[in-house]
């Protein structure tokens, strides 16, 4: 899903000079310049000459983050009126974009609105990819219907349509309304949450519905992400074609070799201190030691939130720092189909920089590292 250019303007020319740039391709730093010219980077080179220089010493130069599961707009389960949702969605975008976060994909609770008050410059963030609500059936992780009380849906907003769907044809319609009202991506429940496992109430949906929605969904030139954590839904889930796995806590080698075809978006920061932590993190190295590309997603949603630069520590202790900034840049970007626009620090791609405090790959304190960031060629919180 290409995000649409910014509005033209006076060009912006800044040269970030005398850095360490970070390939997350190879996971090598070397000494180089940066020079962008508006919203793009125009070279990257030693011995770089410009107007607006900014030195960059003793610092690391790396191509803006990317979080490709998050929760900007998520229903808050108390008697708010509905606009309280999208307020607290204005201070949680921009503590993202002040930490280095320059494109997003929400994961659904954001709706088309928000996308248009960021493109317009109302509110401050990220660039956001939106997938309305999370598809499901009956019963399934989409219906917000509670034992005591019958249906509750606490959005109520016509902006973020029914999720539910039984059937293949129903599937197909429900992956209808998410496109008629602005979903970039498509979210579908392939399993339940760990609670209703728990409780032995895990409603999936069966593989024709699943073969329905992702065909719908990619007429509609859209792709899929699924809601997966134990195997069997993993395996339904990417035989069905889903382009990204999310969660993944209960990885099996029939899981992995599923994956051959899909990224996994493990979200390890949600339960990182639950009793299945020590099982979702050999999920993530069985996947790694497989080859399944992985990208990096905080699942912003628990309260007090949680971002990237947490999700990256986790990531880290599995993977190495390299592969864990790898799955925040150049890999992120191959899943939301912007890899010819970002994620790395080449001539041509967004403008999108982060420039960190030392020169090592240490991911364990980045917003105590942050010196600056520039989002689309602008230094973020410059007049």
């Amino acid at each position: 899903m290409r995000l649409p250019d910014l509005p033209q303007g006076p060009p912006r020319v800044t040269l970030l000079a005398g850095a360490l740039v970070f390939d997350p391709e190879t996971g090598d730093t070397e000494r180089a310049d940066v020079r962008l010219d508006g919203a793009r980077i125009a070279e990257v080179g030693p011995g770089l000459d410009g107007d607006g220089r900014v030195d960059c010493s003793g610092g690391l130069l790396l191509p803006g983050l990317i979080d490709c599961h998050v929760h900007v707009a998520f229903p808050r389960h108390e008697p708010l009126p509905r606009s309280a949702r999208i307020l607290e969605a204005v201070p949680v975008l921009h503590g993202l974009l002040a930490r280095g976060i320059t494109t997003v994909r929400d994961a659904w609770g954001a709706d088309a609105g928000v996308k248009h008050a960021l493109r317009e410059g109302w509110i401050d963030g990220p660039d956001l990819l939106v997938s309305l609500r999370q598809l499901s059936p009956t019963g399934g992780l989409g219906d917000s219907w509670d034992p005591p009380a019958g249906t509750v849906d606490h959005y109520g907003d016509p902006s973020l349509p029914d999720p539910l769907f039984d059937g293949p044809d129903a599937a197909r319609a429900a992956v209808r309304r998410m496109v008629r009202a602005g979903a970039d991506w498509i979210k579908v429940g392939a399993s339940g949450a760990l609670r209703a496992m728990r409780e032995g109430t895990d409603v999936r949906p069966t593989d024709d519905e699943l073969a329905a929605l992702v065909d719908e969904a990619r007429r509609a030139g859209r792709d899929v992400l699924a809601h997966a954590h134990t195997a069997a839904a993993v395996v339904s889930a990417a035989r069905a074609g889903a382009r990204s796995i999310e969660h993944g806590t209960f990885l099996d080698d029939d899981a992995v070799t599923a994956l051959a075809n899909a990224w996994y978006v493990p979200t390890l920061s949600p339960i990182s201190d639950s009793e299945f932590a020590e099982t979702h993190r050999r999920s993530v190295r069985l996947a790694a030691e497989a080859g399944v590309p992985i990208a990096a997603g905080s699942d912003l949603a628990p309260r007090p939130h949680v971002d990237l630069t947490t999700e990256l520590r986790l990531l880290a202790a599995v993977l190495g720092d390299a592969a864990a900034l790898k799955a925040a840049t150049s890999e992120a970007a191959r899943l939301l189909r912007l890899e010819h626009d970002r994620g790395r620090l080449a001539a041509g791609l967004r403008a999108d920089v982060v420039l960190l405090d030392g020169t090592d790959l240490d991911v364990t304190d980045l917003p105590g590292r942050i010196r600056a960031v520039w989002h689309d060629g602008k230094r973020v919180g410059a007049g």
